[in-house]
């Protein structure tokens, strides 16, 4: 794997000096907009403006309360960019989303990703973006025409990456056939093999992928942590990951609590993962306490911070440079300096 010298760059300030990936994931809408709604609706105080209003307060709050500890923020186009871009200080890596959160669900429970419409990879790259996040839901073994539409999105946004020279993270979720739940090891096991297999797929050259985000290929209640009882069978699976990727990837929350996030990231970390995207595990909470403003603020000062700090010391200590990941190697562009360079550089 080589990398054209904007992605290059820009992996650089996505990552801290270290090359560790400290991400924030402040781009959810439904999580945030409907417990939001649903308290203005009680109050009977509901109008859309009103709403968004408070989404965007909320978001900047988040911006400004995390962002210290961030090396790069996750925002989405509809409501954190237009409203809370200007609270993001321009040492941090600006992540932008690019699907639509509410992409079209088919009979099987399968979602056909689109991407939010007026939106584009172009458009990221020209706001400023550092690099952009399609999330994937994929199922290696289903409906065929759900995975070539999913297939063939994936190769387009990475044509459109590389023609815009900005790095392309794919947000990879595997969803469990419903047929497989027969009973608790079954279950087990087709979740691993959704995770694993879907990364295979999506690790081919077609697709130019430069980083994964990637769930745990075990369920988070159920990861031992390093080092306790059964725990070398959990950790070959996340050392799969590694060898499959090819290139840096990054553990997601998936709405972990925040005990069971850091127990995934011993794992991750001791299978060569660069860093981490987590949002709920650290806010979700703080939604309850919704209107009351202060003590929203309080709490995320008191507990989210706290479990950050913890959270970047063990990425400090055990993750892998993103540059360091296996065939991750860093090449410029061209071989040509001085004058050769600028004519071999490719032209959007």
């Amino acid at each position: 794997m080589s990398l054209a010298l904007g992605k290059q760059w820009s992996l650089r300030r996505m990552a801290d000096s270290n090359g560790f990936f400290k991400m924030s994931s402040l781009d959810q809408r439904p999580p945030i907009e409907d417990p939001i709604k649903a308290s203005l609706t009680q109050a009977n105080l509901l109008t859309t403006d009103k709403l968004n209003a408070d989404i965007v307060t909320f978001k900047r709050l988040l911006i400004e309360t995390f962002q210290s500890r961030a090396s790069a923020m996750l925002l989405d186009p509809s409501f954190a960019v237009p409203g809370c871009l200007n609270a993001l200080d321009t040492d941090k890596g600006l992540f932008l989303s690019l699907e639509d959160p509410y992409s079209t669900k088919t009979e099987q429970g399968a979602t056909l990703t689109s991407v939010i419409n007026g939106w584009s990879v172009g458009k990221i790259k020209r706001i400023g973006g550092d690099a952009l996040k399609l999330l994937i839901w994929y199922r290696p073994e289903g409906d065929r025409a759900v995975n070539s539409h999913q297939q063939q999105l994936v190769r387009e946004i990475g044509a459109q990456c590389v023609k815009y020279d900005i790095p392309f993270v794919l947000e990879l979720l595997a969803y469990p056939s419903r047929q497989s739940f027969a009973t608790p090891a079954l279950k087990a096991q087709n979740k691993a093999d959704s995770v694993l297999l879907a990364l295979t797929e999506f690790a081919k050259a077609e697709y130019q992928v430069d980083v994964f985000m990637l769930e745990s290929p075990v369920a988070a209640a159920d990861l031992p942590g390093v080092g306790k009882s059964g725990w070398e069978e959990v950790q070959s699976l996340f050392d799969q990951i590694t060898t499959l990727a090819q290139r840096p990837w990054i553990m997601l929350s998936m709405g972990a609590d925040m005990e069971q996030f850091q127990t995934m990231m011993t794992h991750a970390y001791r299978a060569g993962c660069s860093g981490y995207l987590a949002g709920r595990a650290y806010w979700l909470n703080t939604l309850s306490l919704y209107p009351d403003w202060q003590a929203m603020t309080d709490s995320l000062q008191v507990e989210a911070l706290d479990y950050i700090d913890t959270l970047n010391q063990l990425t400090d200590e055990c993750a892998t440079p993103w540059y360091e990941c296996a065939s991750g190697e860093i090449a410029a562009d061209s071989t040509t300096v001085d004058q050769g360079f600028c004519p071999s550089y490719a032209d959007i």
